[in-house]
């Protein structure tokens, strides 16, 4: 694979589940690469960023549907892999790190123990070479005493400390894509700072690429160097990161206008009207009407 390559290729992805009403298509049609950089992925919630993470990764479990035109990892494709060699790719050359911690890893093992398994398993080492891969994980990721966070359990350690063993956890294969869904939701600012320049600094370091998939549009445009807008499951904007705030798409520049703003405060937020051509058209410009209600109450269900 040349440089330039990317390292995954998704075209046309669709995840569908099956109702009474018929096929629900969750995520439809999404098509994007990704190389050796920080990829933002922002919608609201049910807009199909976790799904997509979840399907590159194929965690969706009957009777839901993974289906695609094709996604290859360095030139290789992923698509249909019978489930043991998926399981290589799972932490191997792919890893996902959660929201919270605390329902990620395990409660009745040790950190060190989970860690040490985690590397074990994709990575034919003793367990002494594995604990001194843990320990320097745990190193890597700023935490003082690594030692005795080895031997810790989940509920002793904080939540910022908990997100940084996952982080330490799943860059222990040596992984070359890291998937990382609201990774810093539930933390506080100060900690949710730390662990993103972790992160920043481990994947510039080991040439990784990054899928940061979040709500938080300001977060977005500071840390990754893309960004994909994603809204009823489908891709309706791509742009640089830097350029987020001057977005083209109604829907997009609708998310904007609805953040708070400390310099002009209003007594209500703007709710966000959905338009049904959104869901089809992914060409709209910024002269398809005004993305805002004016009125919370005449909006249209569903609204931030």
């Amino acid at each position: 694979m040349t440089q330039d390559a990317p390292l995954l290729s998704v075209r046309d992805l669709r995840v569908s589940f099956p109702t009474r009403q018929g096929s629900f298509q969750a995520v439809r049609g999404v098509s994007f690469d990704l190389g050796r950089e920080r990829l933002g992925v922002v919608g609201e919630s049910g807009s199909g960023k976790s799904m997509t993470g979840r399907a590159i990764l194929g965690l969706i479990r009957p009777p839901g549907r993974i289906e695609a035109a094709s996604m290859t990892l360095e030139g290789r494709s992923i698509l249909d892999l019978p489930e043991r060699q998926m399981r290589k790719i799972r932490g191997g050359r792919i890893s996902m790190v959660m929201q919270d911690p605390k329902f990620s890893l395990n409660p009745v093992m040790t950190v060190g123990r989970q860690i040490i398994e985690a590397y074990r398993l994709h990575a034919a080492a003793p367990r002494d070479q594995a604990r001194r891969k843990a320990l320097e994980m745990l190193e890597a990721v700023q935490i003082r005493d690594p030692e005795r966070v080895m031997d810790a359990y989940p509920h002793e350690v904080s939540g910022g400390m908990g997100q940084r063993i996952m982080i330490a956890m799943m860059l222990a294969p040596g992984p070359q894509i890291l998937i990382a869904d609201e990774p810093t939701s539930a933390l506080d600012v100060s900690v949710r700072t730390e662990v993103l320049h972790i992160m920043d600094r481990l994947v510039r370091d080991r040439g990784m690429g990054l899928i940061f998939i979040s709500h938080d549009l300001n977060l977005v445009a500071q840390f990754c160097d893309r960004v994909l807008i994603m809204y009823a499951g489908r891709i309706v904007e791509t742009l640089p990161a830097r350029d987020l705030h001057q977005a083209r798409h109604p829907y997009t520049r609708g998310l904007l206008n609805s953040l708070p703003r400390l310099d002009a405060p209003v007594s209500r937020l703007p709710v966000l009207a959905r338009q049904d051509s959104w869901r089809d058209d992914d060409t709209l410009s910024p002269s398809d009407g005004d993305p805002l209600s004016p009125r919370a109450d005449t909006a249209l269900p569903g609204g931030l």
